[in-house]
């Protein structure tokens, strides 16, 4: 089976066929860098950074590159207001948008700046007006012409014909269902930021910013297009009809969008007190592990409703995840191998793939690693795992975690960073109690936990119990559930 894709375009369900063999050209809209990324953007990333992830295992070479937009009518007016430069008020929210990336698990893809290609824009909003697809206005801006495009609404569906007036939008996002000029090049107003370039001083638009950046980037045509999906309109269909309408070919052949998420049951906004960033929910205690693997547990077209109680399961099926891993990786097994372990093993693996290949199945192929493991710890338990048996399940493991990123044991020196980021702010007040006994708890390292094991057992052997009660007082302290087993004593976080 080969992978099949939800297209918006087409608005169906198609094989996903590079143009080139074996190599994928894929571009993400990426934040727009006036403030800290909220989980409902995150969902979004983490949708896309999991979609090529499924694409490198499945052989694929991916030049995956997204877009940081440090330019647009927010970034400006609050640049102004805090009385600093663009460039400023941006490096700060684009430094932490890299931090909760990785935080979360997110692979960096190439990332593009606006700002670096103020030039190749200028160039482009020129090209257009030479085919006069693009005009002048007298404030020096330039806009695009939308009666020159008859396709316009292609990628949304909206239907615009009659609604062509040539009015104009200078807004960089806006909601009416209008078929407006839209802004490609924006000349200064009194105070703002500018750049003097060759069709005079002012800014690009946000929809020019994408189409210059991904056809420099990936080139004219290029595989496939991904964002939220309040990026369809206008954003996408405007991408659409000014780089289509300059090159004359094919913009992105597959367009790929992430539904929003609802909070407890309701559209997230500041106004109903539901609207976290990601470093919010770490604020108050709960592991990034949890967060991603809460946010891949509905397929990504699908609603999915973010609650603080499916968070909760979330940290429980991550736990037991790793906790399997640790105990086939530390137990004592006996020679040979059982076949019905081996396949058990396989047919998670098989599994896992059909799923995510059947449009990125996230819940489903979940739902195969934990058959597995369900049925592999009954398994331990009965001592019917052999040696050899061991490879395969751990290897079904490591193709899930290559996917999913949620079994390395790093929780605590994430949280930590956030807890010292919070300190440095001046944002003692908002680390919960849950936060810092998780940083207490998480200052013990793996190895470090493994080696205090160890000093423990090798104090008990030698009956000297006063260190061995010590030192399992202080891992039971930090937050280190210690277990004495058949296979010997194992440990977990709580």
């Amino acid at each position: 089976m080969a992978l099949r894709l939800y297209n918006t375009m087409s608005s169906q369900v198609e094989e996903f066929v590079p143009l080139r063999d074996r190599e994928v050209r894929m571009y993400a809209c990426g934040p727009t860098v006036y403030g800290y990324g909220h989980i409902g953007n995150f969902r979004t990333f983490i949708a896309v950074d999991m979609l090529q992830r499924f694409l490198r295992q499945s052989g694929y070479s991916v030049h995956y590159v997204m877009n940081i937009t440090d330019v647009d009518d927010k970034i400006i007016r609050n640049a102004a207001q805090d009385g600093v430069s663009v460039q400023q008020y941006t490096a700060k929210f684009e430094k932490a948008f890299v931090e909760d990336a990785a935080m979360i698990g997110i692979e960096q893809p190439t990332l593009v700046r606006a700002t670096e290609h103020i030039t190749q824009m200028a160039d482009f909003v020129a090209r257009l007006v030479k085919k006069d697809i693009a005009y002048r206005t007298e404030d020096g801006s330039y806009y695009f012409r939308i009666a020159s495009f008859p396709q316009y609404g292609k990628l949304s569906k909206k239907d615009f014909g009659g609604m062509l007036d040539g009015a104009r939008v200078d807004l960089d996002e806006y909601d009416k269902d209008s078929a407006r000029d839209f802004a490609l090049w924006k000349a200064p107003k009194p105070g703002e930021a500018f750049w003097d370039t060759s069709i005079g001083p002012g800014r690009p638009g946000w929809h020019l910013e994408c189409s210059v950046m991904s056809m420099e980037e990936l080139g004219e045509t290029f595989d496939l297009h991904a964002g939220g999906e309040d990026l369809v309109f206008p954003h996408h269909e405007n991408e659409i009809a000014q780089s289509e309408s300059l090159t004359g070919k094919t913009f992105a052949r597959f367009w790929f969008h992430v539904r929003f998420l609802l909070v407890e049951g309701e559209k997230m906004s500041k106004s109903l007190g539901n609207f976290y960033t990601l470093r919010d929910l770490v604020l108050k205690g709960h592991k990034p592990s949890s967060i991603r693997y809460l946010l891949t547990s509905v397929p990504y077209r699908n609603q999915l409703n973010f609650t603080f109680d499916g968070l909760k399961q979330a940290a429980v099926s991550v736990e037991r995840l790793r906790n399997f891993q640790q105990r086939l990786s530390t137990g004592t097994f006996p020679s040979g191998s059982n076949p019905a372990m081996q396949s058990l093993a396989k047919d998670a693996g098989d599994r896992m793939k059909t799923s995510l290949e059947d449009d990125l199945n996230t819940a489903q192929a979940q739902a195969a690693i934990f058959e597995m493991v369900r049925s592999a710890n009954s398994a331990l338990d009965a001592s019917e795992i052999k040696q050899d048996d061991v490879p395969a399940l751990l290897t079904a493991l490591e193709k899930f975690d290559e996917i999913f990123a949620v079994l390395k044991d790093d929780d605590g020196a994430k949280m930590k960073a956030v807890f010292d980021w919070a300190s440095s702010e001046g944002r003692e007040k908002d680390i919960s109690a849950e936060l810092r006994e998780a940083v207490q708890s998480g200052r013990f390292s793996e190895a470090e936990i493994e080696k205090k094991i160890a000093e423990m057992e090798t104090a008990r052997r030698g009956r000297n119990f006063k260190v061995s009660d010590a030192l399992r007082s202080e891992l039971t302290g930090a937050g280190i559930v210690i277990e004495n087993t058949k296979d010997g004593v194992r440990w977990r976080r709580k």
